[in-house]
This record gives C-alpha cells, structure tokens and sequence, in this order.
C-alpha cells in the first residue's frame, strides 16, 4: 500500500535498498486512497483504516520486500528496544571511546548485531524471525555504514513519537 494517509510511529533500520523497520501505521480514513482502498473492499474507511495499534516488522532485502504483524506488542516493546539501541550508540560515539561490536535483543522476532565502520558509523547485521505460525523464513538483512549521529537523530524521534 502506498504511504498516502499512512502515519505513526516508525524506526527504519538501514538504507533505501536495504533495511528493517519497526512500523504501527495509523492510516487516515478520510484520505482519498483509504476511502477508494476501503469502497474496494466494501468496508467503511473507518474499519479498513483500523485501529492503528499493531506493530508490524517490514523488510526489504536484496531487491524483495516482506513483512509481518507483531499482534499483542505494547509501545513500551519497541520503544525498549529502541532505547537500548541508542544506549549503545550513544556510549561507542562518546568522546574518547572505542567502537566496538554490541548486540541489542528485539525479542523473540528480531536481534541487531552492530559493528564499527569507519569514523562515527555502524553497520548492522540484522536477524528477523517471523513470530510463530508466520509466513517465511528467518532472514539476515546487512546494512553498509550508517553514521551515528543520523541513526541518534533518527531513535530520538522515534522515541518522541511513542511520547
């Protein structure tokens, strides 16, 4: 779906190409798109634009693109993981600190693996396991360097949004 009328809070994971993103869309009934999308499926805009409370996992990788729904995960879920995350970061870009490899744990559907590449900047090898009884197989998705201080902007944000 397009991302006309779609909002809500998101942290995107890697490049154009290549990335995970940790997405709870909340799509606006009264745009255009929606209420079109919503009289195709014979469903008032309303319903078809739903609640805007379930987080989902997009990936694209290698020139594919997937993703699931993560049913039952609260705000405070991805916003820990998040957090930790920008704890990391944060601590390998402090002045006087050397880059170093860390792990950040996402739960049973995703881990983050992050390595130093190059002055101020990670790459990321990313694992994402769809949940139980989900579609596809578990995937790595490899990120080039990412600078720090963009990815800290990026956490800070996302964290705002959950706010």
């Amino acid at each position: 779906m397009s991302a006309t009328g779609a909002g809500g809070p998101a942290l995107f994971l890697g490049t154009g190409t290549d990335y995970v993103a940790l997405v709870r869309p909340e799509l606006d009934p009264t745009q255009p798109d929606i209420v079109r999308a919503a009289a195709d499926a014979g469903v008032t805009p309303e319903e078809f634009a739903g609640s805007g409370d379930v987080w989902a996992v997009l990936v694209e990788h290698e020139g594919g693109g997937d993703g699931f729904e993560l049913p039952g995960v609260r705000d405070s879920e991805p916003a820990g993981f998040a957090e930790r995350l920008r704890a990391e970061l944060a601590a390998a870009s402090a002045p006087g600190a050397e880059p170093r490899p860390f792990t950040v744990d996402g739960g049973a559907v995703l881990r983050l693996d992050a390595r130093p590449a190059g002055a101020g900047a990670f790459g990321f090898e990313i694992h994402v396991i769809p949940p139980d009884g989900g579609e596809g197989d578990a995937l790595t998705v490899r990120t080039g360097p990412l600078p720090v201080a963009g990815l800290l902007a990026d956490l800070d944000a996302f964290l705002g949004s959950l706010a």
